[in-house]
């Protein structure tokens, strides 16, 4: 295990025009020992190229990389004692599973060969691939070559371990049974875990924390809980969650939010957050839009169920306020067990304990839901 730590770390890339492209601007990250940490974000945010600077891929521009605060700028990756399993699994076709997870150990120590016989064999048995041991990849399912890479990585005993979207290759049902599988693993190895996804689902169910990325720079870095519930900007808000959270433009007027589509009249309370802010992005998330046949109070609305999409399990209904306009159109999550019409008109429900709100100019949250409200399971 070993404590991790990006202070400042910037990554310029030369373009052939003469300027440069920021991949990383300035991020800070402080991992703990035996910490699953996630990054996550859309495609080209920097998560990959974070990865591959911490394991010595690339070099950085500026700031320094500490493990256990040793600086490990200018040490070659060889010699990092960090381990990294890539999305192609990169393993060697030409060797045996033996041979590959065995590589790593003969050319980087002296170790017995009966030592490293003895360590990828007793490794390839935690990963249910001991049968498979004198195997080519080709012969290997997309399941098996992922255990295998991760094993070769195992075997060396890292500091950390670095995974850069080693999930991204398998189909949806062997990925959740490969989620789950890497959380065990890791609680059994306490080895530090750096974890790179554009993958909400993996980010919210795998890590302890996870560290939001977008354009380069660090958006939010906390427990998935709070990111899902007490969102750092819009930007985090829009991209935690699926569906992701409804979004509205409304502009505070005396003690009432002004929408295109509806107003909502503010407490006491959420007024006082919002003090000094006028052009506001009112958010809720489908689940907490409750639907009911007649409007009963200030935060129900008339709306006209514009798409069903049945889940199975749930129901995400696409509500407009205007029938006839493209925009202004939202979601609601509800129980599979409800049926919900086409066409049919319908109260939507916003309660005030579940909205947040935005600066529109700058994104800030300045309102979030409380996540001290979850209820607790009680003692059984």
């Amino acid at each position: 295990m070993a404590r991790t730590e990006l202070d400042h770390v910037t990554k310029r890339f030369a373009e052939k025009g003469g300027g440069e492209v920021i991949a990383v601007d300035d991020l800070s990250l402080d991992i703990e020992n035996g910490e699953f940490l996630v990054l996550v974000g859309p495609s080209g945010c920097g998560k990959s190229t974070t990865l591959r600077m911490i394991a010595g891929l690339e070099t950085i521009s500026e700031g320094e990389i500490r493990l256990d605060g040793q600086v490990i700028n200018d040490l070659p990756a060889m010699d990092r004692n960090i381990a990294m399993v890539f999305q192609s699994y990169a393993l060697y076709p030409h060797m045996t599973v033996r041979e590959n997870m065995s590589f790593g150990l003969e050319e980087s120590t002296d170790m017995p060969n009966s030592e490293i016989r003895q360590r990828v064999e007793e490794t390839a048995e935690m990963m249910g691939i001991g049968n498979l041991l004198d195997r080519r990849p080709a012969d290997l399912s997309g399941g098996q070559q992922q255990r295998v890479a991760l094993g070769r990585a195992i075997v060396r005993d890292p500091m950390v371990f670095l995974l850069d979207e080693p999930l991204s290759n398998l189909d949806a049902k062997l990925r959740s049974q490969m989620r789950t599988e890497l959380q065990r693993l890791q609680e059994d190895l306490e080895t530090t875990t750096v974890y790179v996804t554009h993958d909400q689902t993996e980010a919210m169910t795998m890590g302890d924390r996870i560290a939001i990325l977008n354009d380069g720079e660090l958006q939010q870095v906390a427990t998935p809980l709070e990111c899902y519930h007490e969102p750092a900007n819009q930007f985090v808000a829009g991209f935690v969650g699926d569906p992701a959270m409804n979004f509205f433009e409304v502009a505070l007027t005396d003690e009432t939010l002004v929408g295109e589509y509806f107003e909502y009249p503010l407490s006491e309370e959420v007024r006082a957050d919002v003090e000094g802010h006028e052009a506001l992005v009112l958010g809720i998330r489908p689940e907490d839009v409750q639907l009911a046949p007649e409007a009963e109070t200030d935060h129900d609305f008339r709306t006209t169920v514009d798409v069903v999409e049945p889940m199975g399990n749930e129901n995400q209904v696409h509500l407009a306020f205007d029938a006839e306009a493209a925009n202004g159109t939202f979601v609601a999550t509800v129980s599979g067990m409800r049926m919900v019409e086409t066409g049919r008109g319908v109260a939507a429900r916003m309660p005030e304990d579940a909205i947040h709100l935005f600066d529109r100019k700058t994104g800030e949250a300045l309102h979030n839901r409380k996540l001290e409200t979850a209820e607790s399971l009680p003692n059984l």
